[in-house]
């Protein structure tokens, strides 16, 4: 029975000394110095005096005895000096209960007040032993060294945080202050709390510095990185999060300027450089990688598709094929660019400019006029681009011009082709986002369906699958990408193109990329592989260093088991820079929205779910929920009208309300 029995145990930090009153066995009745009742599991008692005290007395005369044993053993646990006792036992590798440490303190007559001295002791001065179920284990020397070490941190982290504080106090309220001199390390942590939130790896810490600052909630991390100039107003932090580098090293921008200067290697190219090639892209395009041409000799089409020779310049396992490995794909943002491979090569040495000499693998391909390919070569060449087009240019000059006509005759021919053989048309315009100069901003919807997009993009996907043909043909190991037929077909009725398009991607199988060859559904083609972006896709670079050593007759740069371990560590990469392309457009979509709460906008019934619909706003071709609202029902396919409520792009919410 411990009742009359002194317990000691430790709660919320602090040394509790109780006399217990009564022992139920699973639990101890204790009154507390500060009369207080308390019920205590025994398992939690650090010490139970032998000696006891009558419980019998006065309450106030056991508050009286209680105290008075606790102010004798405070008093005796101020006389330790545990840096002593640790000297006597550190180098002795054993573990030592509170009564031999009680004993070396206060000799060999230590009683039960020393004992509970030593304990609180050694629990206040955590620098020389560690407590493990009751017993003492002398800290090492290095230990304590790096102990007394992490206290000066400590201590320098507590004045970090008042300086702090005070400073992001000042910027929050826009008072001019100097900064401290730990302002890089609050920047780190803005950054942390900005990004990641509760998730921070110092969140605790960076709460208590905006605490000191007067703000409590840690999302005004954000405006005050825009405050301080370290962010933009519209900064991507999904970009940040994915630790994609935005920049090149010193070394690599060294690499790529000596590239640059030195030039593309001389070897043995057939010259086409006397070929009507030319470049379509879009207006904003810098780095040009593909260029395409057309001759009509002879009762046939000579079609010419010019890919930059990047594997030329950029030899494998260099510093710069590292780094756009590192990347594995060029990063298009509204705003912003991020290159795989550095300006100085991607947008000057190795990009198809007009009235340049460049090195290429061009495909030259022969068809009837009924587009029928009557055979086609791949060969290393040397080009030069004669001008450089937009679509816009090629679709406002098609009627004039009979070599855009043709280009978009045969590639109306070779798109039906592919639909015959089951490809599945399911192209959507893109959403193309601009600020004018008087920093509006404007999204607006570019088809993709229009001929000169058309016909450049069935010129690429020809050379995809020729490359890939002439590879299995050869025994040449490439990534190809394959797709298995879809779960079912829709059929296109009533409710339009576009819930048609949404609804028939839900039943599409997945993409595969894969050394072993297999059809690709989607595009209606036996083979297929990708090499016209080797510029901006790793992986076409990959595929055309294959090609390109094949046509210089030397053995593959890859085996099979090569191609496998670049997909593994590439193709998680462009997943995830493909999201954050998704992420910002949608984040561009809301800002936008919620700049334009005024407007009615045309939405399109997706899904009909529990408490909700599904709907896509057609102007954005943004998927997004609407609540459902008593008495209101509508049917997938429907097309209404809504209104915006609230839209937040930094916490992605957006809430519609319907317009009758």
């Amino acid at each position: 029975m411990a009742v009359g029995s002194i317990v000691e145990y430790i709660d919320q930090s602090r040394f509790i000394c109780t006399v217990c009153l009564q022992d139920k066995g699973s639990r101890l009745h204790l009154l507390t110095p500060a009369n207080r009742d308390v019920k205590l599991s025994p398992k939690r008692a650090l010490l139970i005096s032998g000696k006891r005290i009558d419980v019998g007395q006065s309450r106030d005369q056991l508050l009286q005895k209680l105290q008075q044993i606790e102010r004798l053993r405070i008093k005796l646990k101020e006389e330790i000096d545990v840096k002593e006792i640790w000297e006597l036992i550190r180098d002795e590798e054993d573990v030592f209960d509170h009564r031999y440490l009680a004993q070396l303190a206060f000799g060999e007559n230590a009683t039960e007040d020393h004992f509970s001295a030593i304990m609180r002791a050694l629990f206040e001065n955590k620098l020389y032993f560690k407590m493990k179920n009751g017993l003492f284990l002398p800290n090492s020397e290095d230990r304590v060294t790096q102990i007394i070490r992490q206290e000066e941190e400590a201590a320098e982290r507590a004045q970090r945080l008042g300086q702090g504080g005070r400073w992001l106090k000042n910027v929050n309220e826009g008072k001019q202050t100097q900064a401290p001199d730990c302002r890089k390390d609050i920047i780190d942590l803005l950054v942390q709390l900005a990004l990641y939130g509760a998730d921070a790896d110092d969140f605790k810490y960076g709460r208590e510095l905006l605490s000191h600052a007067g703000i409590t909630d840690i999302r005004q991390a954000r405006p005050l990185l825009i405050s301080l100039g370290e962010w933009e107003e519209d900064e991507p932090l999904d970009l940040l999060r994915s630790g994609v580098d935005t920049t090149f090293t010193l070394k690599q921008m060294e690499e790529s300027a000596r590239l640059a200067v030195s030039g593309f290697p001389e070897h043995r190219r057939e010259d086409l450089r006397s070929l009507p090639i030319v470049t379509i892209d879009g207006p904003g395009t810098q780095d040009f990688d593909d260029a395409i041409s057309l001759e009509m000799l002879d009762n046939e089409l000579r079609i010419g598709v010019h890919i930059a020779d990047v594997a030329a310049v950029i030899e494998k396992d260099s510093p710069i094929d590292a780094a756009a490995r590192d990347r594995a794909s060029s990063l298009y943002l509204p705003r912003r660019q991020i290159p795989m491979i550095p300006n100085d090569l991607s947008q000057d040495l190795l990009s198809l400019k007009e009235g340049c000499d460049r090195p290429a693998i061009s495909l030259l391909a022969r068809f009837s006029p009924d587009g029928t390919l009557l055979r086609y070569r791949f060969i290393a060449s040397l080009i030069r681009v004669q001008r450089q087009l937009t679509y816009g240019h090629v679709n406002e000059n098609l009627a004039e011009k009979s070599e855009f006509q043709e280009l978009h005759r045969l590639a109306e021919i070779l798109r039906q082709k592919r639909m015959n053989r089951g490809a599945i048309n399911l192209s959507l315009p893109e959403l193309e986002v601009d600020m004018d100069e008087n920093g509006t901003l404007n999204l607006d919807l570019v088809p993709q369906d229009s001929p000169s997009r058309t016909m450049v993009a069935e010129l690429m996907i020809l050379y995809n699958e020729l490359v890939a043909e002439s590879c299995h043909k050869h025994n040449i190991p490439v990534l190809f990408r394959g797709q298995s037929e879809p779960t079912e077909k829709l059929p296109l009725d009533e409710r339009g193109y576009i819930f048609y398009v949404f609804q028939q991607r839900r039943k599409l199988s997945p993409l595969h990329i894969s050394a072993k060859p297999s059809p690709h559904s989607g595009l209606g083609v036996a083979l297929y592989t990708q090499a016209t972006s080797p510029i901006r896709r790793y992986l076409d670079l990959v595929t055309q260093r294959q090609l390109a050593g094949f046509l210089a007759k030397t053995a593959p740069v890859y085996s099979e088991e090569n191609l496998k371990e670049i997909r593994i560590s590439v193709e998680p990469l462009v997943k995830s820079l493909g999201r954050i392309q998704r992420n910002r457009l949608r984040y561009w979509t809301l800002k936008y929205l919620g700049l334009n709460r005024d407007k009615t906008y045309s939405a399109l019934v997706l899904d009909e779910l529990k408490n909700k619909y599904r709907v896509v706003l057609k102007d954005f071709l943004m998927v997004t929920d609407f609540k459902r609202q008593d008495g209101i029902i509508f049917s997938k396919g429907q097309e209404i009208k809504v209104r915006v409520k609230k839209a937040d792009p930094w916490d992605d919410i957006i809430t519609l309300g319907y317009v009758e």
